[in-house]
């Protein structure tokens, strides 16, 4: 057990993310996990309903991946990728192909999710840079969301996200409105309009159009309806520009697709992918684009595409990525998702009659509630604790993410947890 001493050292010295140093949030010590199931340093244990921000889709300590992670470091933890490859790259980079629309063949790995989102944005600017075009502007959509890095950040909404302070510093770009019509609902074509004047508007301008597929995560957790993403691709096609897909939070079936692109039907020009590639268990990303692109990169002034992280292609995370896709072509993970659909159907649905709840959305194993008041995230964090589950919600969304293999009775609780929490009114502010 940690103590107390240990706990003034966190607090004083270790940056959480979207943390005050000055009045930091309370941390909950982890000394182990497995299954769906956190264990605190007091023994307690919670039940995940965040699947560590969507990552975790086999839960925690799956014997598989925990395997190809072993079988690996025996071989070599790491090697530089210039210049040199190896087989665990080789392996998932061929994995990745097979999982891919056909047109996408030629993979970048990276470190993370927001450094996949840069290497896209730059492989779009090195495109037109080939095609002899000076191309230096983006079109997204309000209330994106798509990393951290700066070139992330001026994609990401520039009035109501986490990054209206950096006004000024980043890039301006173009940002359209996105219907207000669920996945579900009755689609109407005013509900583009606004996307299709700015890209007329500004074609010439656009290095490309950067878009979450059908979920827009920490903007807002926004369902959005597929026919929206359709016009974007067919617009893109119109106006010559190139379309890149974040599916950094939705790819590996978190939505009910493999890809959440699936269920528009459509190919992006560009791919990015993070978060559940390695499910969960260390930190990978990728940018998968066609062979098209990559020529006229190419064919840039710098006959090479310019980036090179130094932990590009990590053969452990190769490793453990390529057991992840291998478990997922399985095809286990479509009942699974499918299943917790159900379930968070059934069980959220009906606190929309709840005075306090403004809406309720659900697809896939993502399931949201949206309140009329802020929420209290110091009471409600201590509030599901006391519960017995990890749910960490932000501005007015209580949303749970759980992994693909939690349990009936473990997504009971995490959807009863909220209703509770919902009830509680020193849980708002």
């Amino acid at each position: 057990m940690l103590i107390k001493k240990d706990y003034e050292f966190d607090r004083s010295h270790i940056w959480h993310p979207y943390t005050s140093m000055k009045k930091p949030l309370q941390c909950y010590q982890v000394v182990s996990a497995k299954g769906c199931r956190l264990k605190l340093d007091n023994g307690k244990y919670l039940i995940d309903g965040m699947s560590s921000w969507l990552s975790v889709i086999h839960g925690y300590n799956h014997p598989r991946l925990n395997c190809a992670i072993k079988t690996q470091i025996k071989k070599m933890s790491h090697v530089m990728f210039g210049g040199i490859t190896h087989p665990s790259a080789i392996t998932l980079c061929r994995k990745l192909i097979d999982i891919m629309p056909s047109s996408l063949e030629c993979i970048f790995l990276s470190d993370s999710g927001s450094v996949s989102i840069e290497v896209a944005m730059k492989m779009a600017l090195q495109y037109w840079l080939g095609n002899n075009q000076n191309r230096q502007k983006f079109l997204a959509l309000q209330h994106s969301y798509h990393g951290d890095t700066f070139a992330a950040i001026s994609v990401c909404d520039p009035n109501n996200s986490m990054h209206h302070l950096w006004k000024g510093y980043v890039n301006k770009n173009y940002f359209a409105s996105v219907p207000i019509c669920n996945f579900s609902d009755d689609w109407d074509i005013k509900y583009f309009d606004h996307f299709a004047f700015l890209i007329k508007k500004h074609h010439k301008n656009l290095a490309a159009v950067i878009i979450e597929p059908i979920l827009q995560g920490a903007g807002g957790m926004r369902i959005y309806h597929y026919k929206y993403l359709q016009l974007v691709r067919k617009y893109c096609d119109i106006y010559g520009v190139l379309l890149i897909a974040d599916e950094i939070a939705t790819g590996f079936g978190r939505t009910g697709k493999l890809f959440a692109c699936e269920h528009a039907n459509i190919e992006p020009d560009i791919l990015c992918i993070g978060k559940a590639l390695t499910g969960g268990t260390t930190t990978l990303a990728a940018t998968i684009t066609t062979r098209k692109i990559a020529n006229k990169i190419s064919n840039s002034q710098a006959n090479c595409f310019m980036h090179g992280p130094t932990f590009m292609g990590n053969p452990i995370a190769c490793a453990v990525a390529a057991e992840n896709i291998s478990m997922l072509q399985n095809n286990d993970w479509i009942n699974q998702v499918d299943n917790i659909e159900k379930q968070l159907r059934k069980n959220l649905l009906p606190l929309k009659l709840l005075h306090q709840v403004s809406d309720v959305r659900i697809l896939g194993a993502i399931g949201i509630v949206e309140t009329y008041k802020l929420i209290n995230i110091i009471t409600i964090q201590k509030f599901f604790v006391e519960q017995g589950v990890w749910i960490r919600p932000f501005g007015r969304l209580i949303y749970i993410t759980p992994a693909y293999t939690i349990k009936q009775e473990e997504l009971e609780k995490l959807t009863k947890s909220i209703k509770l929490a919902i009830e509680n009114p020193l849980n708002f502010l």
